[in-house]
C-alpha cells in the first residue's frame, strides 16, 4: 500500500497534475525524442537554432502535452492554465538563446502559461525560467519546485527590472 503521507508534490499540486494526466512512472520518451528533433531543425529567419540538452527531454518525457489548470486561487498572484508542450516556444530561438547568454547557461523551450502569454523555459541545469510582456522571471531549481510555484500562485522572482524612465 502507498504511503498517502508522502508525495513528491503538495496536495494541490499533485492533484492538478493528476487530473491532468500526470502519474508517477510517467514517461513518453518517444514524444520527447520527436519535439527535440522538430526543435533542433527548426531556424529562424535570422539563424538562430535551440538548444536541446538531457534536462530538456526529461522533462519533455514526463510532463510533456499536460495541460494544467490551477485547482484554486494562488498565494500571492493568480495562478494561470499551463501546457507543457515545448512546440509553444519554436519561435522564440532567439529570445530564449538571449536570456540562456545573460544567465550563462543554455535554454529550451518547455511550454506556456497563461494561454500562450508567457513561454516556460528550462536550462541545462533543470532551473525553469518564464519569459513573458512583463519581464523574465525564475521559477524555481527544478521543474518540481517550478511546478508548485505556478500552481499554486507563488510570485516567482523577476530576473530583470524594467529600464529606468528618463526625463
Amino acid at each position: 500500500m502507498p504511503d498517502l503521507d508522502t508525495t513528491r508534490f503538495p496536495v494541490a499540486v499533485d492533484a492538478a497534475l493528476r487530473e491532468a494526466g500526470w502519474q508517477p512512472g510517467r514517461w513518453d520518451m518517444a514524444r520527447a525524442e520527436q519535439w527535440a528533433d522538430t526543435l533542433r531543425a527548426h531556424v529562424s529567419p535570422a539563424g538562430h537554432r535551440h538548444s536541446v540538452f538531457p534536462a530538456a527531454v526529461e522533462a519533455w518525457a514526463e510532463f510533456g502535452g499536460l495541460r494544467i489548470a490551477p485547482p484554486a486561487q494562488g498565494r500571492q498572484i493568480a495562478p494561470s492554465p499551463l501546457l507543457l508542450d515545448p512546440l509553444g516556444g519554436l519561435h522564440l530561438a532567439r529570445s530564449l538563446s538571449d536570456l540562456g547568454r545573460a544567465l550563462e547557461t543554455e535554454l529550451a523551450p518547455l511550454g506556456v502559461e497563461g494561454d500562450e502569454r508567457g513561454v516556460l523555459a528550462i536550462d541545462v541545469q533543470g532551473r525553469v525560467y518564464a519569459l513573458d510582456h512583463a519581464g523574465d522571471w525564475y521559477l524555481g531549481a527544478d521543474l518540481d519546485h517550478a511546478l508548485t510555484a505556478l500552481v499554486t500562485g507563488t510570485h516567482p522572482v523577476r530576473l530583470t527590472n524594467p529600464e529606468p524612465a528618463h526625463p
